[in-house]
């Protein structure tokens, strides 16, 4: 009886904050604070969600959501990625945390370009923007010892998002940095073609975008 609730609690605390934390999670005792890993982070957003809360029943709004979600854990999952966090109609998708990767970028980049193809084919409803960056980021638990969640902090995030927000504005669904470009190993990043530079918001430098 003992095992068999242990392995309730671990499936429901997997599908609370990704199966990789909840098992790092139960064999050693969580505590605050992180280490800085190399992570490829992926961030997706929906467009028009504002307006299809005023067009459509809440049910239909759920029901849509719900398929945009789980096209996208399951193309995250498919790269070994962890869906961090749900943001509203938002993912914030990060790969080589917690459990780390031989190369974070290349699987980034790649479940980006079929995330992209999955939304277009299956929910074709939506509209959405994704960006992909990749670097040095602390991850870990933030928060209180009474409350905390896992995540990652980092530049590679803020761009990622930039990225999206800068996609959706375009048009162009999926725009990567050259920051992932260059850390991606293998032929993924033959697969992208680096183009302008551009000073993305709320930032100094600027990026060269790939798409």
């Amino acid at each position: 009886d003992g095992l068999s609730e242990r392995e309730r609690l671990r499936d429901l605390f997997g599908r609370q904050v990704g199966e990789d934390v909840a098992r790092a999670a139960l064999r050693d005792p969580p505590r605050l604070g992180g280490e800085e890993r190399e992570v490829g982070v992926l961030f997706v957003d929906l467009v028009g969600s504002t307006s299809m809360a005023l067009s459509m029943p809440p049910t239909e709004v759920v029901r849509l959501l719900n398929l945009f979600f789980r096209v996208v854990v399951e193309t995250v999952e498919e790269r070994r990625g962890l869906v961090n966090k749900f943001e509203g109609d938002a993912a914030l998708c990060v790969f080589g945390a917690p459990v780390a990767s031989e190369d974070p970028a290349g699987r980034a980049l790649c479940a980006a370009r079929t995330l992209a193809e999955r939304l277009d084919r299956e929910v074709p409803e939506v509209g959405y923007g994704v960006g992909v960056s990749a670097g040095k980021a602390v991850a870990g638990n933030v928060g209180s010892e009474q409350r905390f969640e896992y995540t990652v902090i980092g530049d590679p995030v803020n761009e990622a998002a930039r990225l999206c927000d800068l996609a959706k504005e375009r048009g162009e669904r999926v725009i990567a940095s050259d920051a992932a470009l260059v850390r991606a190993k293998g032929a993924e990043g033959d697969a992208w073609e680096a183009g302008e530079r551009t000073v993305l918001r709320g930032r100094i430098d600027a990026t060269v975008l790939a798409s």
